[in-house]
């Protein structure tokens, strides 16, 4: 098959939807399919800010295509997101991949604006459309505004096929846009777990003296960081010495380092800042506890990297994270937001070493037979055979036509418009 995938976001910048889009591609080379990646990227510095912006890097076997996100930028200047400005590029540079060398399917990585960038791009060019919803496309988009509700329900009523990582995010999704269940296919994510191991010479779930919590991933408060760095000055005040390496960048990077040090932890954590995918196994190693105290995931490749490493995991019972994760079989598992029960946890897990080595171990056990990448992308090229002569449906324009709908028309209230980062 020819493929084309347009990307939300790929390296530079650092997060999960690069580190799927790598691996996907990757598996879709090795398989022997034709891959185009178009990825959206910020250049901006407010945007490479949060994402370590600039254009994405070459990738082995794929003809990878950057379109800057110059309508996300206006928010810089105090005007609204210009996300329909951006969805016509994505267009235009699929017709053009399309025109050189024609595709059998366009896949989009994210609901909203690329998943809408497909359906449109598919309209125009007869193709079917995979859609894949990674975050906050499905947690945030479309609570935020009309405009951007009409977009979401077309992208989730009309695209061929529409995957998503977890049965709990999907049922948050009908939740928030009222679609029946049945639009999803549930395909998990996945790791290289040939790339993500236990440290070698030591024990799984031994401990660093003193002990090393880790928090890997985007610096961002909806992540837990505000409650891990609470947790974190509970423990030491109780007398316990442990350090916090916080692994990442993301839009709360400094109000975390202040608020570190408003709690009297500041010298014991350490930021360390971007981490590229070529250096995240040696971020793993340097931890003895994982803690990943998330609001909510589509499904997290941080937990999965460190179920590979070998790492002792604490998390929440939070959407995303309950369907790899099980309280006391693979995990302790908190209620988000919860402080006091973050600490208590980890308070248990750094005293009892035959706890850390049993869940550390159930978990290294299952990534590696549940969530391998040669698994995870036989299920999305299975979706890609089921959908890929499929005749799309142009009925979706009933519910949002691209073609009337401009910034100027758009839904003023949308906070996404002002603060295009968080989507």
């Amino acid at each position: 098959m020819r493929v084309c995938f347009i990307s939300r976001r790929f390296f530079p910048a650092i997060s999960g939807m690069s580190v799927y889009a790598l691996n996907l591609l990757r598996e879709l080379v090795a398989d022997g399919h034709d891959v185009t990646m178009i990825s959206q990227y910020r250049a901006d510095p407010a945007g490479a800010g949060v994402y370590g912006g600039g254009p994405p890097p070459a990738v082995p076997g794929v003809w990878v295509v950057g379109l800057e996100s110059v309508g996300e930028a206006e928010a810089c200047a105090g005007r609204p997101a210009d996300f329909e400005g951006d969805i016509e590029r994505m267009v235009r540079a699929v017709e053009a991949g399309h025109a050189a060398a024609p595709f059998d399917l366009v896949h989009a990585q994210y609901g909203y604006p690329n998943g809408l960038a497909a359906l449109e791009a598919g309209r125009r060019l007869g193709l079917p459309t995979v859609a894949s919803i990674q975050g906050g496309d499905g947690h945030w988009v479309g609570t935020c505004c009309s405009t951007h509700r009409r977009a979401m329900r077309a992208v989730l009523l009309h695209a061929d096929a529409v995957l998503i990582g977890s049965a709990s995010f999907a049922r948050e999704v009908v939740d928030n846009h009222g679609v029946p269940p049945d639009v999803f296919t549930v395909v998990p994510g996945g790791t290289d777990t040939a790339r993500f191991t236990p440290r070698d010479g030591r024990r799984v779930g031994a401990l660093s003296d003193p002990p090393t919590l880790l928090f890997h991933g985007r610096v961002d408060y909806r992540k837990g960081l505000g409650e891990l760095l609470d947790a974190l000055a509970r423990l030491v005040g109780a007398g316990r010495d442990l350090r916090l390496v916080v692994s990442g960048i993301g839009p709360d990077a400094d109000a975390a380092k202040e608020r570190a040090a408003a709690l009297g932890v500041g010298g014991r954590v350490e930021f360390a800042g971007y981490s590229s995918y070529d250096d995240a196994p040696a971020a793993y190693r340097r931890g003895d506890v994982f803690v990943s105290p998330t609001y909510s995931e589509g499904f997290s490749n941080t937990i999965l990297e460190a179920m590979a490493s070998g790492l002792p995991i604490v998390s929440t019972r939070a959407v995303g994270v309950v369907d790899c994760l099980e309280h006391e079989r693979d995990a302790l598992l908190v209620e988000p937001k919860d402080a006091d029960g973050l600490a208590a946890a980890v308070a248990r897990l750094l005293d009892d070493g035959a706890l850390r080595h049993r869940l550390a171990c159930r978990a290294l056990a299952d990534v590696r037979r549940l969530y391998s990448w040669a698994a995870v992308g036989r299920q999305i090229v299975a979706a890609y055979e089921r959908v890929v002569r499929r005749t799309p449906s142009a009925g979706w324009l009933e519910l949002y036509d691209p073609r009337a709908v401009t910034v100027a028309t758009a839904d003023p209230g949308c906070r996404f418009r002002a603060a295009p980062h968080l989507l």
